[in-house]
């Protein structure tokens, strides 16, 4: 059916406003066409976009679709298994403390705890090869799958700095010897994983790790302070770290 040319009139600009009944039906019928011959594409106006990037969209979902179907039904993870049994150590030359863990649910468990005193009588090389002997026999003892031992600090002091070295040089040959994973932690990160804060004292972090793997009575500072490192290890490997740790 035509439309005779009084049906419409001039709205400006090329636009014509319908005014007859006839004018009416054909513009729903139209209407109605055009939208359900791509709903879609009406469907992508209303959110804004252009038709080429709503069929690029498409194209992009449909990619997906088509990777996902081919992909296996599971694919097994590369990601290493977390350490079962992690050895901490505190090197002193005077005074070295460890501490073994074992990550299980629903919370770890300390498997040993001590601290290697070497008199000050004793020379500096009868410390350190007592030092070596003792750790051999825990990690003998427990097998632990890692180390992790106190990162380098800066001393005052350079003869104390001298000491301190000799004793972590004579634990990590320990470890070493071994076959372990070692890692170093700085004693701040260590403070700020079981305590919360970066310069907590020692009788602090000895509470917290009473705490966490509910020991019975209060371990000693360089125990303790060994089971924070192994804590912090495991801690480490049970999620993702901006900061990962340095592997000796």
């Amino acid at each position: 059916m035509a439309v005779q040319e009084n049906d419409v009139a001039p709205l400006g600009a090329g636009a014509f406003e319908v005014r007859s009944a006839v004018g009416l039906q054909l513009a729903a019928d139209s209407r109605r066409r055009t939208s359900t011959a791509t709903p879609p594409f009406w469907q992508a106006l209303a959110v804004g976009v252009s038709r080429r990037q709503f069929e690029q969209m498409q194209d992009r979902l449909a990619t997906g679709r088509r990777a996902a179907e081919q992909m296996p039904a599971s694919t097994p993870s590369t990601r290493p298994n977390p350490p079962q049994v992690i050895l901490g150590i505190d090197p002193s030359l005077r005074g070295t403390g460890y501490g073994v863990i074992r990550t299980a649910r629903p919370g770890p468990e300390a498997l040993a705890l001590g601290v290697i005193r070497c008199p000050a009588a004793w020379q500096r090389s009868r410390c350190l090869a007592r030092i070596a002997t003792v750790l051999r026999e825990v990690i003998a003892r427990h097998q632990p799958d890692a180390c992790a031992i106190e990162g380098l600090f800066f001393a005052q002091n350079l003869q104390t700095a001298l000491l301190m070295g000799e004793a972590r040089g004579a634990s990590l040959l320990a470890a070493a010897e071994s076959g372990l994973e070692i890692y170093e932690i700085a004693p701040r990160k260590v403070k700020q994983a079981i305590v919360g804060y970066g310069a907590a004292g020692k009788p602090a972090v000895a509470k917290m790790v009473q705490r966490l793997l509910h020991l019975t009575e209060l371990p000693p500072p360089d125990a303790a302070d060994a089971l924070a490192l192994a804590l912090t290890l495991a801690q480490e490997h049970g999620r993702f770290s901006l900061t990962p740790l340095q592997r000796v």
